[in-house]
């Protein structure tokens, strides 16, 4: 798949491209899984003939919706979605929206609401076991949203049924909508906690992709939590750890101060 799935700075260049032209939000957001989810693509999610509907397909939910941008060029990448539609981005009549939605290829679910995406992909782990088929769930979840309570009764179900075909990436970038996680709700002891519902837990550097690939394949009978450190705004250094870039758009200077900055990581 190494062939087809653009490179991380690609994905970021493609971001920034979108973000220009639609003038939208949550770059940073983007930015901080863009490894998380070009791994996930390129090493292990199950896409039969290339097909995102196979019924025997592998399921990623993307519960931090807010960071779908990182998403839409891979697949393009694939040919699920045109490049016109990456090119007219927040357009007047955009087929691409600001959040993970089920209207696209490659989409499994809804989840501008935060805290669902979680229960829909542990739905989904439930679904294949009961079908005994080999489907895995993958999910993609923000660390602020652990905030959210439906996050931790899904995550109780799955420990307690050992739903060994789920996993759980936490973007773990310290920053949520409103401020440092630490000080709008904070999460302490997250390894024990999630080890206490029965989830095998792995801390990895969020940006190597070889620790991510390595963490996703340590399989055993239990749902596994990888804990993702990631940098808000990785690649453009003004937007890293500075949670205003949540909010702000681009104008023509920081847009081409950006894709300099991250063509000079090719």
């Amino acid at each position: 798949m190494s062939n087809l799935i653009p490179r991380a700075e690609q994905i970021r260049k493609r971001i920034l491209e979108m973000a220009f032209f639609g003038q939208s939000v949550h770059i940073p957001s983007a930015f901080s899984v863009v490894e998380l989810v070009r791994t996930l693509h390129d090493k292990h999610l199950s896409y039969p003939d290339n097909d995102p509907n196979h019924p025997d397909r592998d399921f990623f939910v993307l519960s931090k919706g807010h960071g779908v941008m990182s998403l839409y060029p891979i697949l393009e990448a694939r040919g699920w979605i045109p490049r016109s539609a990456i090119d007219s981005y927040f357009a007047e009549g955009s087929p691409l929206p600001g959040l993970y939605e089920a209207s696209i290829p490659g989409c499994e679910a809804n989840t501008g609401s935060l805290g669902q995406g979680v229960s829909v992909c542990i739905g989904l782990a439930m679904s294949a076991r009961l079908r005994r088929t080999q489907q895995r769930a993958y999910c993609i979840v923000g660390d602020g949203e652990l905030n959210e309570g439906p996050v931790w009764e899904a995550l109780m179900f799955a420990g307690h049924h050992r739903l060994s075909n789920f996993t759980m990436i936490i973007d773990s970038n310290n920053l949520q909508a409103m401020g440092k996680t630490c000080d709008v709700l904070a999460t302490s002891n997250l390894e024990s906690v999630l080890s206490g519902f029965g989830h095998r837990v792995i801390t990895v550097d969020g940006h190597s992709e070889s620790q991510i690939n390595a963490a996703l394949e340590n399989l055993e009978d239990a749902p596994l939590a990888i804990i993702a450190n990631t940098v808000k705004g990785k690649g453009v250094s003004f937007m890293e750890n500075e949670n205003s870039w949540h909010y702000n758009r681009l104008d023509k200077s920081t847009f081409d101060k950006s894709i300099q900055e991250i063509q000079g990581q090719a």
